[in-house]
């Protein structure tokens, strides 16, 4: 989860100057400190000060123990539920255009005892088709409750999980599913239809595909089953292989033990307050991604409902809803809520598209009603006259009954967090990798600062690591800046194929038996102990004159602009004496750039980045090599060339 301020301002994007002045003075505790009291750190949490947290529940090491141990608490209630497809009809636009959209029923329910039963029969399917334990087992599928009964069987069975974005290219996948070595593969009929169609006969090894809906399969699974013992995991044993969407080059596997991903859960499900039983969680981000994979399994470890959606039918205004339709948030009405900055900006567009429809007055009485809770909200209070009166309805758009929203995958943009927290909830923002099993810090749901991503988890320490080059050291003021460095039992094991090679630019263990990540951010830990991210390594680049350009900081401040949608700014290593960048939409104005920072040429694009063009990652950062590939043509006619 990369995180930086980088998105353009909302309609009500008004002055906050009494706010930011009091997001700066108010005084916040001390929530991390430098153990070894060097500005460097390493900083920890204050609560894991003495040492860093291994488990959320004394004994339960894995991730097999930790289902077990919600089933035998929460036995009877519910645990997935699938929204039933009643029928899918054609609907003309007003342009003309035919789209398909969904007529959805309501949610049908497994409770977390028939979701055992469910994992029981399907891993023991499974073992009948040949899967061994300890060797690897493939998952190319959408978010959907097949996914969390087949990832759950594969822990109980200790059958390594590779997971694979359902929006990876062929290439990606063809690469995954050879380094991986898995003989089984679990998929959906729809993706055995269009993206596996041209890819399985070039895989090598691979021996079985299970696909198709969750009843036959399992039916399948029960007809194949046979009574035979098995050995479960240990906290040691390789639980996940999972290979990044990757913004520049091949994807890597990276390898997560039982022990990794149980640690960084203790950490995350510490800073989540009051999750449980009562609570209902909205699960349509992909299951590949190291965030909703840790989300899914942390609110079922707590007794949550889950309840499968995805970003076509979320809301009622998605894409796949028939006119006059809920989507799935009005019906499930979720309480916690995990989203990309992309979902949050798609919301608050969508409210400020309403906005505008609005008479004056009405306007004007929303954006005074606006200030005034945003005064409050700084102030760590809440204005229920105003959740009354101004944002009642705009909290319908997420089922009305949302109480929190974690951030994570991407960066999130002041004015997008700040618009959250006013209109529906309180917004914690988190820092995490998936080398670091999604864990590394998540900000308090009672900060109200913003650019600032929390302190160290109590599973994990940091550390800020000189590097003079592009101008970040220990020494900086006001705050200590360098390269953020990542330590913990959360640390996953490395890349997967990489065996053999000992400690190297990314993974290292120290003296004392620690592991580590060096994670290619720029950060600067404030005072309290919160870290902000300034910078990332590698999108610095080296102009003819000498000066050091941060793309991503020219992106994020261009994105400020409300006309541009994406951003990527591009220099050519033989023409660098000035830089290009390709957006969507129309270029505004530039915000705190110095001259040399500011593109000289553009290329305007109507086209839309998204995963499935390949040009974004399913967290939306930037590819950037595919992005110039793309654009290849454009660039060099910017660039001059013949």
């Amino acid at each position: 989860m990369h995180l930086v301020d980088h998105k353009p301002g909302c309609f009500l994007n008004v002055s906050v100057s009494f706010v930011v002045k009091s997001f700066l003075t108010q005084s916040f505790n001390h929530t991390a400190r430098s153990l070894s009291g060097r500005p460097e750190g390493p900083y920890r949490a204050v609560e894991s000060a003495d040492a860093l947290v291994t488990q959320d529940f004394e004994g339960v090491d894995t991730l097999d123990k930790l289902f077990v141990h919600a089933v035998k608490r929460f036995g009877q209630a519910s645990c997935l539920g699938t929204r039933e497809v009643l029928s899918e009809e054609e609907e003309k636009q007003p342009n003309g255009k035919i789209f398909k959209k969904l007529v959805l029923g309501d949610y049908s329910w497994m409770t977390y005892e028939e979701v055992n039963q469910a994992v029981e029969s399907f891993g023991s399917g499974l073992a009948a088709l040949g899967q061994q334990p300890c060797n690897t087992i493939a998952i190319f599928c959408e978010t959907r409750a097949e996914w969390m009964i087949t990832a759950q069987a594969c822990f109980r069975r200790n059958f390594p999980l590779v997971t694979l974005y359902a929006t990876l290219g062929e290439d990606a996948v063809v690469y995954g599913l050879d380094q991986c070595g898995a003989t089984h593969l679990i998929t959906s009929t729809e993706l055995l239809r269009t993206k596996l169609k041209n890819v399985l006969s070039a895989v090598s090894g691979l021996q079985h595909v299970v696909y198709a809906g969750i009843s036959l399969f399992l039916c399948v699974c029960v007809s194949l089953s046979v009574s035979k013992e098995y050995k479960r995991p240990t906290a040691s044993d390789l639980a996940v292989v999972m290979y990044t969407s990757g913004s520049t080059g091949k994807p890597k596997g990276v390898k997560m033990q039982h022990s990794n991903l149980i640690a960084g859960m203790a950490g995350q499900c510490q800073r989540i307050p009051g999750l449980g039983s009562q609570d209902t969680y909205i699960a349509y981000l992909p299951l590949a991604h190291v965030l909703e994979l840790t989300a899914e399994i942390s609110c079922v470890s707590h007794g949550c409902r889950l309840g499968y959606s995805s970003p076509h039918t979320l809301t009622d205004q998605s894409s796949k809803i028939k006119s006059g339709g809920k989507g799935d948030c009005s019906v499930l009405k979720p309480t916690p809520h995990a989203a990309v900055p992309e979902i949050m900006d798609r919301i608050c567009k969508n409210v400020n598209g309403k906005l505008r429809e609005m008479s004056v007055i009405q306007r004007t009485l929303f954006k005074v009603g606006y200030n005034y809770k945003l005064q409050k909200v700084s102030q760590g209070a809440d204005s229920p006259v105003c959740n009354k009166l101004f944002f009642k309805r705009v909290n319908l758009l997420l089922g009305g009954c949302v109480r929190l929203m974690l951030s994570g995958g991407a960066p999130l943009s002041a004015s997008t967090q700040r618009f959250m927290n006013v209109c529906f909830c309180p917004v914690a923002v988190g820092y995490g990798l998936t080398e670091t099993c999604g864990a590394g810090t998540i900000s308090e749901f009672s900060d109200y600062s913003t650019g600032r991503v929390g302190a160290p988890l109590i599973c994990s320490e940091i550390k800020l690591r000189d590097w003079p080059e592009g101008g970040y050291t220990s020494q900086d003021k006001p705050h200590p800046r360098g390269e953020i460095l990542i330590g913990g039992p959360n640390v996953a094991m490395g890349y997967y194929g990489s065996e053999g090679e000992e400690e190297n630019d990314n993974f290292w263990v120290d003296e004392a038996g620690q592991r580590w990540f060096c994670t290619g951010d720029v950060g600067e830990v404030h005072p309290d102990g919160c870290l902000q991210i300034v910078d990332r390594k590698k999108d610095l680049v080296k102009l003819q004159a000498g000066e050091y350009v941060s793309l991503g900081k020219i992106e994020a401040a261009l994105k400020n602009s409300p006309l541009i949608d994406n951003i990527c700014v591009y220099a050519s290593r033989l023409y660098i004496n000035y830089i290009l960048c390709v957006c969507v939409c129309v270029c505004g104005t530039v915000g705190k750039l110095e001259r040399f920072e500011v593109p000289q040429k553009i290329r305007l694009s109507s086209e839309a980045w998204t995963p499935e063009t390949g040009l974004v990652t399913d967290a939306f950062k930037l590819k950037r090599k595919e992005l110039k590939n793309h654009y290849i043509k454009d660039i060099e006619r910017l660039y001059g060339a013949k």
